[in-house]
C-alpha cells in the first residue's frame, strides 16, 4: 500500500510542477504531456490539433513540436479524420523548409513541393531579375528576406494511380521560373560517300605523292 502512495504522491508533484510552468495542457492516453501552453502564451512541446470540417474544406489533424520559441519546428505529419496519412511537412522557425509530401488516403504520392525558410542569422536575399516572357536571367538583386517561407526549387506532380511524374515546376524565392524556350539544333547532314571503282583506286596510287596530280577523264592512268 506504501508503494502506492508514494507513487500517487510523486505524480502530484510533477503534476504541480507542470501547472506552475504551463498556463494549460493535455495528458495523452500514454502520460505525455500536450498541446501546453507556457505562462507567457506560447505553445511549446508537442501538440496534436484537431481542424474540423468547414464550408466544404475537409478536416484534418496535424500532430509535431513547437521549439521553445513557440514556432513549429521538424517534422510534421498530418491525418485526415479517418486516421490516413495525408502530408509529411517539415518546418523551421515557424515556416515550411525543404521538401513537403502529400499523398491520397491509399498512400499514393500526389505532389511533392520545395520551400524556403527563412534564416534569422541570413536576414537578406538575393533574387534574380528575369527578362519579360523569357527564363533569361538579365541581373540580381539584393532584398530584405521576410520572415516567412517562400516556394523555392522544384514542384513535382504526380499521378497517383501510376506514380509517373506528370508536371515539374521551379521557383526561386517564390518566383516562377520560366523554361527557356528550345531552340532546334541545325541539321548536319554528311556527305554520301561515293564507292571507288577499282580504276580511281589505281590512279590514286600511281599520283600518290605528287602535289599537282590531274585526273584524266580516261582510265589506265
Amino acid at each position: 500500500m506504501k508503494p502506492f502512495i508514494s507513487f500517487l504522491f510523486f505524480i502530484t508533484i510533477v503534476f504541480c510542477a507542470q501547472a506552475q510552468k504551463y498556463k494549460s495542457f493535455k495528458r495523452s492516453p500514454k502520460g505525455d504531456t500536450l498541446n501546453a501552453i507556457t505562462q507567457d502564451d506560447k505553445k511549446i512541446g508537442k501538440w496534436v490539433i484537431h481542424v474540423d470540417e468547414l464550408r466544404g474544406e475537409p478536416g484534418y489533424e496535424e500532430e509535431g513540436v513547437y521549439s521553445t520559441k513557440g514556432e513549429k519546428d521538424g517534422v510534421w505529419r498530418k491525418y485526415n479524420l479517418q486516421g490516413d496519412i495525408i502530408g509529411v511537412e517539415n518546418y523551421k522557425n515557424g515556416g515550411k523548409d525543404g521538401i513537403q509530401q502529400y499523398f491520397t488516403p491509399l498512400g499514393d504520392l500526389v505532389r511533392e513541393e520545395s520551400w524556403k525558410g527563412y534564416d534569422p542569422e541570413n536576414p537578406y536575399d538575393t533574387i534574380p531579375i528575369y527578362g519579360t516572357g523569357s527564363g533569361e536571367i538579365l541581373d540580381y538583386k539584393i532584398v530584405k528576406a521576410e520572415p516567412y517561407s517562400v516556394k523555392h526549387g522544384e514542384w513535382k506532380f504526380y499521378d497517383p494511380s501510376t506514380g509517373e511524374l506528370i508536371k515539374k515546376e521551379e521557383y526561386n524565392l517564390n518566383v516562377l521560373v520560366v523554361p527557356k524556350p528550345k531552340t532546334e539544333e541545325p541539321v548536319v547532314t554528311k556527305k554520301r560517300e561515293v564507292p571507288k571503282t577499282a580504276e580511281m583506286l589505281e590512279w590514286e596510287k600511281k599520283n600518290s605523292g605528287k602535289k599537282k596530280a590531274l585526273r584524266e577523264g580516261r582510265t589506265g592512268l
